[in-house]
């Protein structure tokens, strides 16, 4: 147990005492797993559909297509400056949905747990999960958990599944990208995994850095709301902006074309970048995401992310500007050299989500 563990057993129901650590035989059966699910975990995400305690939800959908998702989160350290295992996977699930216009609705959340992880532990990711799916506006409705022998789970995994409904007829992907279509991002980039690589690696810097782990739904549909006509939507996960732009410009079979100056980057996180040999354009966030959308509409797109929490900072980065270029993203230098930007190879920094 850490310091803080009489105030945690004063808050978490679960008999603690006689459960300090997730000791229990493989199957999913045994007392200590009984009462994990329903004195800690069913509490935490109480509704009517979870507490059914069914091995299915009934769920009752609006009219509509349905958006489904799923992901697996396997971040170390499991906490991490500005967010942890559990608001990330909630996060990250609904972002997934969003990316296509959706209304995320409800989740599924699997626990992998690791023989002898902390009791403590797993009662901060829950109630950090209770607190991101609130302000995500969705629901828990089901889940599972399984535990896997000591050293071979690294502490604790997380599965999601996502389901959300599309309230708009547009068809939101990158075959839709067209010519002259204006690129905006909705904050600075690279900080989620700078902030996951110090706490992995125990590094520290000057100045304080954390993830931008957030939910992008409201700031979606905030745009959609707003009348604009999105083309494109992709969040900026692993591979980060680099790694989506080509992606979309290989689909899209056009060319775009970035401006190095206009991409929000914070100095100290550019600096670690420039330290560490990375480049802030494959550093990946999790609260961060570009939006493809016409010129005519550029200008009011931008306005109304500014006016949103999530995207007070967003910026106009770039443009499509080339018909028959699959794949090709260049950009353009702050003394006017062009080069163009890849994907990135492997991955630079593992286990950030």
């Amino acid at each position: 147990m850490t310091d803080n563990s009489r105030d945690f057993q004063l808050q978490c129901p679960l008999p603690i005492r006689r459960y300090p650590r997730v000791m229990v035989a493989h199957g999913g059966g045994g007392r200590l797993m009984n009462d994990l699910i329903r004195e800690m975990i069913l509490p935490a995400f109480d509704n009517p559909i979870l507490s059914q305690t069914m091995d299915s939800a009934s769920l009752r959908v609006p009219a509509g297509r349905l958006a489904f998702t799923t992901d697996s989160y396997v971040v170390k350290p499991l906490f991490f400056p500005g967010g942890d295992i559990g608001s990330m996977a909630v996060y990250g699930t609904v972002n997934d949905l969003a990316m296509i216009g959706a209304r995320p609705l409800f989740l599924s959340a699997g626990f992998i747990l690791e023989e002898g992880l902390p009791m403590e532990t797993l009662w901060t990711v829950v109630q950090s999960m209770k607190r991101g799916a609130e302000k995500a506006g969705v629901t828990i409705v089901t889940g599972d958990t399984k535990v896997v022998d000591r050293g071979k789970g690294d502490g604790l995994f997380i599965n999601t599944a996502g389901i959300g409904v599309l309230e708009h007829s547009l068809e939101i992907a990158p075959s839709q990208v067209k010519q002259g279509d204006v690129l905006l991002v909705n904050g600075d980039l690279g900080r989620h995994g700078i902030a996951v690589l110090a706490a992995r690696e125990g590094l520290e810097f000057e100045t304080s850095i954390e993830s931008d782990s957030a939910p992008l739904a409201d700031l979606v549909l905030t745009l959609l709301k707003g009348g604009i006509e999105l083309h494109c939507l992709r969040d900026l996960t692993r591979g980060g902006l680099a790694s989506a732009l080509v992606e979309i410009s290989e689909q899209a079979g056009l060319g775009l074309t970035i401006q190095e100056k206009s991409i929000p980057c914070r100095p100290d996180v550019r600096a670690i970048c420039e330290v560490l040999g990375f480049d802030p354009l494959h550093v990946a966030n999790e609260g961060r995401m570009v939006a493809f959308v016409p010129a005519e509409q550029a200008d009011h797109a931008l306005a109304l992310m500014k006016g949103h929490e999530q995207g007070k900072d967003a910026v106009r980065i770039g443009q499509v500007t080339g018909v028959d270029c699959k794949g090709q993203v260049t950009l353009r230098s702050v003394i006017g050299a062009n080069r163009l930007v890849d994907m990135l190879s492997g991955e630079q920094l593992p286990r950030i989500c």
